[in-house]
């Protein structure tokens, strides 16, 4: 089959998603839905919406960049879920739907009556994916959680950046977004057990237990040796060379994870001895003596361009990349090649671009179908799908 041939994969085609969530995890978690082809229906407080609609700057053409990376894809919606008007649109929505996710506070769904039980009742098909801080257990589940709290609390920022520097945050949403991952599969899972059991189910999916996976190795590591990893920059704690080295214009990470590429490394250095460096001779060697030799590295590295050194790395066989800022990583050959930067006009923003999923099926990617949704701008639209009256549409959206 080609790739002209190829129909996108989209199995969620007819399936309805309900996403009451808000900032970066759970919006996240329902367009991993959507990308795989549901109808994903956004529910936003009347006035204000998401918000990270109000996050930034950085805005493009006052819109937050990160509101349009999370919710491309979607229908949205505005309600108000305190008041009663609202239980008929709740219950038709819920009536109609495949899955429902929420990201409210501990506990506030249970007490506002819009809980798994109600949801359960009125359908018993519902997967209902409720994004925690905490989880549902223990002494901290009734505590609220970000992104930067989480990776301090989970042990993240423990083994982030350098030894005698302040905590430092890894410089993406690492937490929330993986939780939107974890998520996101959780439900395809319920998904694919409901065809065979007809059965819905409750998931819950935290922050925190996000971080503690993260920190899977890391804690193994703890629990082998009694002792807690540190940091180590751009480098890891058991293998070496694999880090950033110093060249004249910037940064190049070299990955030389076995003795084969240490020693095709030490070659294109002009080093062949480091190789044969009882110091150096085993991977083990060089994670202990690891400092010597970053320092032998950067001596040579120091003293060459990145693209020169990584030509001559490349061409031995040896695994490695330059340091790069977003600028380069957008306009990278390689990046345009891959067909994941996807481009549709919006309102507003002409030509709007954004990055799709992460794998392609049949040569295809799921395709960008439509852009990131005005606040409430599929009221009308959804509310008759609803069975609302053009009347009752009115009462509800004024």
């Amino acid at each position: 089959m080609t790739e002209a041939e190829a129909e996108p994969l989209l199995p969620l085609s007819g399936r309805r998603v309900v996403d009451l969530t808000r900032n970066v995890a759970g919006p996240y978690a329902a367009m991993i839905l959507a990308e795989l082809g549901a109808d994903v229906v956004k529910v936003e407080a009347p006035g204000r919406g998401d918000d990270t609609r109000d996050w930034g700057p950085p805005f493009w053409n006052e819109w937050s960049s990160i509101f349009l990376s999370l919710n491309r894809n979607k229908r949205a919606i505005t309600l108000d879920l305190k008041k009663p008007s609202s239980r008929e649109v709740m219950h038709r929505l819920v009536a109609s739907a495949d899955v429902l996710i929420e990201s409210f506070r501990a506990g506030w769904m249970q007490a506002a009556g819009y809980g798994y039980d109600w949801a359960a009742e009125i359908n018993p098909a519902l997967i209902y994916c409720s994004l925690t801080s905490y989880g549902d257990r223990g002494p901290l589940r009734s505590h609220p959680g970000y992104d930067p709290l989480m990776q301090a609390v989970g042990g993240i920022m423990s083994v982030t950046g350098h030894e005698g520097t302040p905590p430092v945050r890894v410089g993406v949403s690492l937490i929330d977004m993986g939780t939107g991952m974890w998520s996101a599969l959780a439900i395809l899972a319920a998904l694919v057990e409901r065809a065979t059991t007809g059965r819905g189910r409750h998931l819950t999916t935290a922050l925190y237990e996000t971080a503690l996976t993260w920190m899977t190795y890391h804690l193994t590591s703890y629990w082998g040796t009694g002792q807690s990893p540190r940091r180590r920059g751009s480098g890891v704690g058991s293998i070496a060379p694999y880090q950033a080295f110093a060249t004249t214009d910037g940064h190049l990470v070299i990955a030389a994870g076995n003795d084969e590429l240490f020693a095709k490394l030490s070659r294109s250095l002009d080093h062949p001895e480091w190789a044969r460096d009882p110091r150096w001779r085993r991977n083990s060697d060089r994670v202990r003596n690891a400092e010597a030799l970053r320092e032998a590295i950067e001596a040579v590295t120091a003293t060459r361009s990145s693209s020169d050194l990584s030509q001559r790395l490349l061409e031995a066989g040896v695994p490695c990349g330059p340091v790069r800022d977003a600028e380069a990583v957008a306009t990278d050959p390689q990046t345009l090649a891959s067909g994941i930067v996807q481009h549709l006009d919006m309102e507003g923003i002409p030509d709007f671009r954004s990055i799709g999923l992460p794998f392609v099926v049949d040569g295809v990617r799921a395709p960008l179908r439509t852009p990131p949704p005005r606040l409430g701008q599929h009221n009308h639209e959804v509310l008759a799908e609803l069975g609302f009256a053009a009347e009752a549409i009115r009462a509800l959206t004024s």
